[in-house]
């Protein structure tokens, strides 16, 4: 009885000790990374392995849930979330968007060349220089929605360096593939608002119709979620001309034919913006990759589905968290 009291208080300890490690609650700090400067935070001990997040289209670093973040750094792995630029406290470029969103997804659609301030490249080179910044030689990287494509991009630039590629809810940006609903890229494109009030609606109506048809968003957190990301910061500019460099982004087939990262594709059934064959060519493209569906998932971190995406991610990186003959400390 007195060993198995021991034990016990033993594993109390680690759990305490993992919790206090990964504590969430950290300061926001800056890099600056050639033309930009990056807002962001390292979550755990500088010792382990780096997981770099790369979030999507107009999302901030905030938008990685914190349980989410927790739950990776538990891990055992030192969890890095930066705003990418142009949104939340890193660099807002102050060109303002050349064309209109319309007109630009039409020419994206007719196959046409659509012209933007910067492109998905110029965004991984700056989470590199990040890595740079940190004095990080080698890391992992899970990317979701257009920060999936910057991923891709970063593998590519620096293949020796990315230790595993985790791309959730992402594309190939091939021709063909199934385009979202007009309705859906209307309601991504909405930014302006004539006050705090109705940006935060329209936020929650976005956040809204990126969910499942198969779980219950409750409005009044999904008002929350889009007031701390309004209040932390907003600009509208910024999300389109993140919008614009994905939709001026040639298709990246070529590239993940040469990749040789060990991936792992994780994507919904019910995603309503990247609809799921986008995750299937992504993976048949990467020589070597797993890829992992899971029903329902839309194109959120919804609470439902947080559990069957860790599921899924935290196996992958535990089997991947070291680089081969690299002793654990």
């Amino acid at each position: 009885m007195r060993l198995l009291l021991l034990l016990a208080a033993w594993l109390c300890g680690l759990s305490s000790f993992a919790a206090n490690r990964c504590d969430v609650a950290v300061p926001t700090e800056m890099a600056e990374v050639g033309e930009v400067r990056l807002a962001y935070q390292s979550i755990g001990r500088v010792q382990d392995p780096a997981l770099l997040l790369v979030m999507g289209i107009g999302g901030q670093l905030i938008d990685w849930p914190d349980e989410v973040v927790q739950a990776l750094c538990a891990q055992g792995f030192r969890v890095i979330r930066f705003d990418n630029r142009d949104v939340g406290l890193s660099t807002w470029v102050q060109q303002a968007p050349a064309t209109n969103l319309t007109y630009a997804a039409l020419r994206y659609r007719l196959g046409l060349s659509v012209s933007a301030p910067y492109g998905l490249r110029d965004m991984a080179g700056d989470t590199l220089a990040l890595m740079d910044h940190l004095e990080v030689s080698r890391f992992h990287v899970l990317g979701v929605s257009m920060g999936g494509m910057i991923a891709q991009h970063l593998a590519d630039l620096a293949p020796e360096r990315v230790l595993s590629l985790i791309l959730l809810m992402t594309s190939s940006g091939a021709q063909g593939l199934p385009a979202p609903s007009p309705a859906l890229l209307a309601l991504l494109s909405r930014r302006e608002a004539a006050n705090r009030e109705l940006a935060i609606e329209q936020q929650a109506d976005l956040l809204a119709a990126l969910g499942s048809p198969a779980t219950h968003d409750d409005r009044a957190q999904l008002l929350y979620q889009a007031r701390a990301a309004y209040d932390r910061a907003f600009n509208p500019d910024g999300a389109q001309r993140q919008l614009l460099a994905v939709l001026a982004e040639p298709s990246r087939v070529a590239l993940l034919d040469r990749l040789q990262v060990p991936t792992l594709v994780v994507h919904g059934t019910a995603d309503p913006l990247l609809p799921v064959m986008h995750g299937v060519h992504v993976a048949a493209h990467i020589r070597g990759s797993q890829l992992r569906l899971i029903p329902g998932l839309a194109h959120r971190f919804q609470e439902a589905f947080k559990a069957p995406l860790l599921g899924a991610v935290l196996p992958y990186l535990a089997a991947h968290r070291r680089p081969i003959g690299v002793a654990q400390l």
